[in-house]
Parts: C-alpha cells; structure tokens; sequence
C-alpha cells in the first residue's frame, strides 16, 4: 500500500482502457472524461477499498469534482 500521489494517479488510470494515461492528472474533473461511465465510479470505489483498505461511498464520490478531490478524501481517512 503506497499513499503518495502517484501511485494512486497510476491506480486511477488504471481503471480506463480507452483514455490516454497522460491526459488524466490530478486536476482531471473526472466525470469530464469520455469514458466516464457509472461503472468506473464502482470501479473507483472497488480500487481505493483494494489498495488502500478504506470505505469509500458512492456519496463521497459524488461529491468529488477532480481526481485529487478523490485522492484528498482517502488521505484523510488514512
């Protein structure tokens, strides 16, 4: 388990398959993605719980606008 910033932005690209790595960063308003789609909003979810063992909900979700919006949450719960 690794909490620096880049690991978890390496985690967060992971999760898409048609979106180039590069294009996603910290300041990335996720839902703006193309691929966007519910199901990576689980997926999010799924992969903070797996390499961080913390509960992440679908309403702290919803209330993120950037991918360090995402990654603030999970340091404070570390």
């Amino acid at each position: 388990m690794s909490s620096t910033t880049a690991y978890f932005l390496e985690q967060f690209r992971d999760q898409f398959d048609d979106t180039p790595s590069e294009t996603i960063n910290m300041h990335t308003i996720f839902r703006e993605l193309e691929e966007w789609s519910s199901m990576h909003a689980l997926l999010i979810i799924a992969m903070i719980d797996a390499e961080y063992d913390c509960p992440f909900t679908g309403d702290e979700l919803a209330a993120c606008n950037t991918v360090a919006d995402i990654y603030a949450i999970v340091q404070q719960k570390l």
